[in-house]
């Protein structure tokens, strides 16, 4: 070749671009949709990359394994390292089902803000908080360096007694689901991804990692998977977590049912990862349609999304495309939320700690749950002169929730000298006292404390006050459930001492669950405040004087004893134990609950149940009593039964019949022709002054008054005449009414 041509030739090559740099443009290009975008960089990648992004690292130091943090980690849930050549960032991946946990990992002596208990978040009954409550959340991982959060707890709460239930949402699918949605809008508004978890039915924590729940595909759809259906396609989380354990015969985290339901039938784009411990398998799994296995170098058997599927893939075990699959969703999900255009790095300036503590302080005070009111002692006057306070640590601070979803509050926690000292424990009180802040509401009165391990010493207390508090805790935490509803302790015991002493006695619970309450009728007043959070102590003194009138309501049903639940024995229930600590000779046999059947409650979980059964519990889901009165005068129906989307909105007019300003939870549920029990198909909360009146428009969720048809594989309304009324509980015999009469619907799925 002549030098002229070589001299051509070489002009040639300089004026086209390298292929790499034609691809980065389009990967870094935002005007491009997330699908674009993530297929340019799954076309970029090595193989080996691919494999990286598919499994990811325990980050926290002193592991099950007791290996290293790995490099690069910030010592947290779990770490996949990032593809700098390609933009991709590190995932830095937090628990924070309440708040973000670990951060004193990221920065020694760090902590954070504390939510209360999803009971409280779903007994506020409003949307708009739960968007608060996720925005927070995600602005404090974003803080500290994390851009994937461990939240969005979708499971229903099928029994009283489940050690997560404070986790979770309550046993509503209509009102989990859309909670869920907002809580996941509002992290991912911070470029953070947002999990929803546990898929599917971790209804039960005693064998969670072995046992099989039952349930029929019908029933399934049209309980905690409508949850799940509400959550995902409302709130488009990047991340589905998959639960420890299994469904109809194959683990959650490979069944290809319960993985393939959200993306073929709901759209869903994002990836799926196992729970910490829940891969069991390589081929299995990734055929199944798993996306990432999580902190699988020390939690599962071995990393089976690394080397063992690379050469799954070269054998063609595992085709090419599914890894490719694996890569693009776990990628579409970080653009989508913007955590690859806005890395998150660790930052040192310094948070608004008092407006995030206030978000946490405003969502306690909307969903405590005022259960008893005898000639309204409550609220209390800033008047009184001597009050005792006894029990729960009130002193010092407020219960929390233990496990994977404990924060380390602001003041560190109250660790009790008794009780569990590992994992999941110790129980642990935040450092947010009642007491100092009922002292700071009435200055002027005298207020005494005793613990309440001596009864005498209480006794005596309480008959030289005007007014008794008495503070009622009972710990929960994940990997076990209570035994009973009793509250532990000689608690029962002490408040009906006291409440013989002759003086006024209001009882707050800490709790997270339903509890038996045997001198319900000796006391005046009773208060559920779950597990308040960061801010608990001044929203309890707030709503025991009336600063705030309590406007929560109830997201569980509470049964007067287990005889009343669908499932009055769990085996081994009660049992706690480190599951994974070695076997050991004094760990329970766990033998008697290696199969759970969902087959008595089935679709009816909570409230249906109670109406299918006509059993009266001691309180209905979605009930709560207010310092005033509310009042349904009149509900119209707006209909838009279009084929393709049709829409029902109810439009319920309410009007506050008392004497204070308040808040309501307006609660619409539709029963279908057959008579079946009622469902809740709508919900919102709304401000209404002394005497004010107020229409409130609320859109149905159809699905909800709709049978899953499994063999046409949709939703179907049948042809009849539909009640929908908007009534302050689900056992409600009172409020407004309407009827309209359907012919045939198909919903969409």
């Amino acid at each position: 070749m002549k030098l002229s041509q070589l001299f051509l030739l070489s002009s040639i090559l300089v004026s086209i671009p390298s292929f790499a740099h034609a691809e980065e443009a389009t990967w870094k290009d935002t005007s491009l949709s997330p699908e674009a975008r993530a297929k340019a960089l799954v076309k970029a990648m090595t193989q080996d990359e691919k494999i990286q992004l598919v499994h990811s690292l325990y980050a926290i130091p002193n592991g099950p394994k007791n290996l290293p943090m790995p490099k690069g980690a910030l010592g947290s849930a779990a770490y996949v390292p990032a593809i700098e050549r390609l933009g991709i960032p590190a995932q830095q991946i937090t628990d924070a089902g309440l708040g973000v946990a670990n951060p004193g990992n990221v920065r020694p002596g760090d902590a954070a803000t504390s939510l209360p208990s999803g009971q409280i978040l779903s007994g506020t009954f409003d949307p708009k908080l739960a968007y608060e409550a996720g925005k927070m959340t995600g602005a404090e991982a974003f803080h500290r360096g994390f851009n994937v959060l461990l939240g969005g707890g979708a499971v229903l709460a099928r029994d009283p007694r489940i050690g997560r239930n404070f986790e979770y949402l309550g046993e509503d699918p209509v009102l989990a689901g859309n909670i869920v949605a907002e809580q996941v809008k509002g992290v991912q508004s911070e470029h953070v991804v947002s999990t929803v978890k546990h898929l599917a039915f971790n209804n039960i924590e005693t064998n969670r990692k072995k046992i099989d729940m039952k349930i029929g595909e019908k029933e399934g759809r049209e309980s905690d998977l409508l949850a799940f259906e509400i959550a995902i396609k409302k709130g488009n989380p990047g991340s589905i977590m998959c639960a420890y354990n299994k469904v109809n015969g194959d683990y959650s985290c490979e069944n290809s049912y319960l993985l393939q339901l959200p993306k073929k039938d709901w759209g869903y784009q994002g990836y799926v990862m196992t729970d910490w411990g829940g891969g069991h398998s390589t081929v299995k799994a990734a055929n199944a349609g798993l996306d990432q296995e999580s902190a699988a170098d020390q939690f599962d058997n071995k990393i089976y999304f690394g080397k063992d599927l690379q050469e799954a893939v070269a054998k063609g075990e595992v085709q090419q495309s599914r890894l490719d699959d694996m890569a693009y969703r776990v990628l579409y999900a970080l653009i989508q939320v913007g955590a690859y255009d806005h890395p998150a790095t660790k930052s040192d300036q310094p948070e608004d700690v008092a407006a995030h503590e206030a978000i946490s302080q405003k969502i306690a005070e909307n969903g405590i749950v005022l259960l008893k009111n005898k000639q309204n002692i409550l609220p209390l006057a800033t008047t009184v002169k001597n009050i005792a306070i006894i029990g729960g640590k009130a002193d010092q601070g407020v219960l929390s929730g233990g496990g994977s979803s404990q924060v380390t509050a602001r003041g560190g926690n109250i660790k009790l000298k008794t009780g569990m000292q590992t994992w999941p424990g110790p129980a642990s009180y935040f450092p947010s006292s009642p007491m100092k802040a009922i002292e700071a509401l009435a200055p002027e009165a005298k207020v005494k404390f005793a613990a309440g391990d001596n009864i005498h010493e209480a006794v005596k207390l309480a008959s030289q006050s005007d007014v008794v508090i008495v503070f009622a805790t009972k710990w929960s935490a994940e990997s076990f459930d209570n035994a009973n509803l009793s509250l532990p302790g000689n608690q029962d015991q002490l408040i009906e001492s006291v409440a013989k002493a002759g003086k006024p006695v209001i009882v707050v619970l800490e709790t997270g669950n339903p509890v038996e309450m045997p001198w319900l009728n000796n006391v005046d007043a009773v208060v559920e405040a779950w597990f308040p959070g960061t801010s608990g102590g001044p929203a309890i003194a707030n709503i025991l004087f009336g600063k705030v009138n309590p406007s929560g309501r109830l997201s569980i049903t509470w049964p007067k004893s287990l005889a009343q639940v669908p499932y009055p024995k769990i085996t081994n229930a009660g049992q706690r134990w480190n599951e994974d600590d070695p076997v050991k000779e004094d760990k329970p046999d766990l033998s008697g609950i290696a199969t759970f059947n969902l087959d008595v409650d089935k679709a009816n979980v909570g409230y249906r149940w109670y109406e299918a059964k006509k059993i009266t519990p001691l309180y209905p889901f979605g009930y709560g009593l207010s310092y005033t009165t509310f009042k349904y005068t009149k509900i119209t129906l707006n209909n838009n039964l279009s084929e393709k989307n049709p829409t029902i909105t109810a439009e319920v007019t309410v009007e506050n019949t008392g004497k204070r300003d308040g808040e309501d939870a307006v609660q619409v549920y539709g029963t279908m022709p057959d008579g079946s029990p009622s469902r809740l198909v709508g919900f919102n909360k709304v401000a209404l002054k002394a005497g004010e009146s107020k229409t409130v428009s609320i859109p149905l969720a159809l699905q909800a008054i709709a049978n899953y048809e499994s063999k046409a594989h949709r939703w179907e309304m049948p042809a009849g005449e539909y009640t929908i009324t908007a009534k302050s509980n689900a056992l409600s015999t009172e409020g407004v009414k309407t009827t309209v009469h359907l012919n045939q619907l198909n919903l969409a799925d």
